[in-house]
């Protein structure tokens, strides 16, 4: 997965942290001016302000021993850490299916990534369904209808315009039925009236809580890495109407920055679960911290 990972962290690489690589390796200390110069740069790269106070401080405090920019990667790290298993639940969820809620706004990639998500689980052997519960845009029910297809996967559907909630409840029953293993909701991300869509989000959850209690078991919200520091405000929105165990980051070939995943980390506390590398059906990969930092602020292949 490093080779992956860091092949699709290039952009962020050879752009702002890279500058921030040069302006710390070799060096124990930092002048005022550095630091104020690292200030902007983590700034630039969409790390919060929060997030660049914490950094700037273990680069000036952390432990004697390392360099700057040591510092940085173990405070980067600590900042992402720790680590949740993002497996489907067991047994101990009171049954099957293991019912993940797919969240984002439309055009962050997420019914491709719930594509994404049901291809891989269905190739470590998991029967797996999706119900398209973003009735609204009728394309996104054809969409996830050819990722059901390519992965193997039953899929849920009903017209353009039905209820969300009653998609997702009859999805939730015919799981049930069919001794289903996870259960992929894809929802509908439409932001120009978040009352509305937080209304709908919140009876959604509860119709799958009232089929099956204690579901759904994990919220996960699909997130554009391009939408920098206003990923922050739509993940917030989405917490607020339903709870939100972790982060699809996608499009992170596409970024010159990456900070924003160490802005979530730090500022709303959901972790990256997942992150898409690519327009491929195996290019969403498990987030792993260390592989992360090592491929924002790494050396390329060839210099190591």
């Amino acid at each position: 997965m490093l080779r992956a990972l860091k092949q699709s962290l290039s952009k962020a690489r050879h752009g702002v942290f890279g500058a921030v690589a040069g302006a710390l390796s070799g060096k124990r200390s930092l002048s005022a001016g550095e630091l104020d110069r690292l200030e902007g740069l983590l700034l630039s790269a969409d790390v919060g302000v929060e997030g660049t106070r914490r950094l700037l401080q273990a680069v000036r405090q952390g432990p004697s021993e390392l360099d700057a920019l040591e510092r940085l990667k173990a405070e980067m790290l600590a900042i992402l850490a720790p680590k949740s298993d993002y497996r489907p639940p067991g047994g101990e969820n009171g049954g099957k299916p293991a019912v993940w809620l797919i969240l984002g706004v439309n055009g962050s990639g997420k019914t491709t990534s719930a594509g994404k998500l049901g291809s891989r689980l269905a190739g470590r052997g998991l029967k797996v369904m999706m119900a398209a519960a973003d009735t609204y845009r009728a394309a996104a029910g054809e969409q996830l209808a050819v990722w059901a297809d390519r992965a193997g996967a039953e899929l849920v559907a009903s017209k353009p315009g039905a209820d969300p909630a009653a998609v997702a409840y009859d999805a939730v029953a015919a799981a049930q039925a069919r001794g289903t293993d996870v259960l992929l909701v894809d929802t509908a991300g439409r932001l120009h009236n978040k009352k509305h869509l937080q209304d709908e989000l919140r009876k959604i959850h509860a119709t799958i809580g009232k089929r099956m209690p204690g579901a759904p078991h994990l919220g996960l919200l699909v997130m554009d890495a391009a939408t920098g520091q206003s990923g922050l405000a739509q993940a917030r929105l989405f917490s607020q109407a339903v709870p939100v165990d972790g982060i699809v980051l996608t499009k992170l070939d596409g970024t010159a920055k990456g900070g924003i995943v160490l802005a979530i980390a730090q500022e709303l506390g959901i972790p990256v679960a997942w992150a898409g590398t690519g327009e491929g059906a195996g290019d969403l990969q498990e987030f792993d911290a260390e592989e992360f930092v090592e491929g924002l602020l790494g050396r390329d292949d060839a210099e190591a």
